[in-house]
């Protein structure tokens, strides 16, 4: 019987990894899906003395965008998210380690995307989040919920495939 055992390890490490081969790489599952969003309450960015919070937004479907003002990846769908998001659900940024203080003048010189971009200077709030990279990009639902974690940038092709879809079911 033990000379089957190597044997059975094989063939069960060869179904993991052929499975494998059929996944997604950028498809990185959250945990907080279908949990609660962390509460945090920050600083908006080029708005002193005005702070957000996720409790601020409770009832609402929104998005919390994590960018970071030197990722050239988020400026570019900067340039998009308007039109993609055309007043259908309010989008929110968390401007992720902006140690320069680039967000403000960025968002006043190329036009902000964001109802509001908080500050999260040090990261600790995306770290919560689970953020590995920017941009990623977190469905919300009214109940403050997280039901879709998107890591990359939003194409009009993800926009039209994923977030169209989810949004109408939550009723945005």
């Amino acid at each position: 019987m033990k000379r089957w055992i190597p044997l059975l390890v094989f063939a069960a490490l060869g179904v993991f990894l052929y499975f494998g081969l059929y996944l997604n790489p950028k498809e990185v599952p959250s945990p907080l899906v279908g949990r609660p969003a962390p509460e945090f309450t920050l600083p908006v960015v080029g708005r002193a003395g005005e702070t957000f919070s996720p409790a601020d937004v409770r009832g609402e479907v929104w998005l919390l965008n994590i960018w970071a003002p030197w990722c050239s990846v988020c400026l570019e769908e900067h340039e998009h998210l308007p039109r993609m998001v055309a007043g259908r659900v309010p989008v929110y940024g968390l401007t992720w380690k902006d140690l320069d203080r680039e967000a403000a003048p960025l968002l006043a010189r190329n036009g902000s995307p964001y109802v509001a971009a908080v500050d999260d200077r040090d990261g600790r709030i995306a770290i919560r989040y689970g953020v590995t990279v920017t941009p990623e990009t977190f469905v919300i639902d009214r109940d403050g919920m997280i039901r879709m974690k998107h890591v990359g940038p939003i194409t009009p092709a993800v926009w039209q495939s994923k977030f169209q879809p989810l949004l109408a079911e939550l009723g945005a």
